[in-house]
């Protein structure tokens, strides 16, 4: 698996990335090819480096999934209802607010299928999902645009009743008593395999300026970028006409792009918050300026929360449909 092609990353055991992304996720999800796949490595590198290498082998799968995402447009209304965004690997998120330092992004979840855990079942004694938590540090990243890094908390294949796992900013792992969250951000340089990623993929097409948001769908969260009142409508009809987004309860509503354009402000506004309520599910406005701030506050039915910047909205939003599901 060595190779001089790109620089692999610091503190990691070389690997051939062409090879590596020439592979479909799916492929390395599959807990036969992934067991298998690990014993190689142990093998050809020992333990210790064999996890680190699938760690960012994984990671590097799913950096590369949220960029496809990412390069995604959604504008034609068959479009909007077909295509939510997805990660390869089944994933349940739940944001929570407890971030070390205080208002860092932290966010919670669980992989429901097991698949790694499966392999493992009764051989492990601490937590397996080393695939798992590469992949979704890398997905996460790329999608939020900072660096996550995930770290299993309870592991089905030593005993737990599921796979459950907490993702924090690398900076706050590093800070953090816990050594396994030390190390996993010591493992997963993700500005070097952000850089490795680049190197090995063509630049992406320049989207034509009348292209429509991209929107993402997160199992109950659906994010929505601000690029005009019709746009935003024809995203928050998808929930009346696409039965696969029934579990939606919570939509972002992102205005980061209309800072200093308070034109559209309240009529428009007003029909995006009534359409989202007709929908049955609560709005929460991110990136909302100073100016735009009084105007939601005059809305009636009035949205759930504004937040000043998108992380901070996507955090509270899973909470808010977490609740929702566990009523307090």
């Amino acid at each position: 698996m060595t190779s001089s092609k790109p620089d692999t990353p610091n503190g990691a055991e070389a690997f051939d990335p062409e090879a590596v992304l020439m592979s479909d996720a799916g492929l390395l999800l599959n807990e036969h090819f992934a067991t298998a796949l690990y014993a190689e490595l142990c093998r050809a590198r020992g333990a210790e480096a064999a996890h680190t290498a699938l760690l960012q082998i994984a990671c590097l799968h799913g950096l590369r999934d949220a960029k496809r995402v990412l390069g995604t447009t959604f504008h034609a209304p068959s479009t909007l209802a077909t295509v939510p965004s997805a990660p390869a690997l089944a994933v349940q998120l739940r944001a929570r607010p407890g971030g070390d330092p205080p208002g860092a992004l932290e966010i919670s979840g669980c992989w429901p299928e097991r698949i790694e855990a499966k392999a493992h079942q009764g051989r492990a004694d601490e937590p397996a999902c080393v695939v798992s938590a590469g992949y979704t540090s890398g997905w996460l990243s790329g999608v939020l645009e900072t660096d996550l890094v995930v770290v299993e908390s309870r592991c089905a294949a030593a005993g737990d009743t599921a796979c459950t796992f907490v993702a924090r900013q690398s900076e706050s792992w590093r800070g953090d008593d816990d050594a396994r969250g030390r190390a996993a951000a010591e493992a997963l340089p993700l500005s070097d395999l952000r850089g490795m990623l680049a190197a090995l993929t063509p630049p992406a097409e320049e989207p034509d300026e009348d292209s429509g948001p991209v929107v993402h769908v997160w199992g109950p969260v659906m994010i929505v970028p601000f690029a005009g009142t019709d746009e935003v409508l024809t995203a928050v009809d998808m929930l009346h006409n696409d039965p696969t987004l029934a579990e939606v309860s919570v939509i972002v509503i992102d205005l980061s792009k209309q800072a200093g354009d308070e034109t559209f402000a309240e009529p428009a506004l007003g029909r995006i918050v009534e359409s989202i309520d007709a929908a049955g599910a609560e709005s929460v406005f991110a990136g909302v300026s100073l100016l735009i701030e009084p105007v939601l506050a005059r809305l009636e039915p009035a949205p759930m929360l504004v937040c000043a910047d998108l992380d901070s909205a996507i955090a509270a939003s899973f909470q808010i449909a977490e609740s929702q599901r566990r009523p307090v």
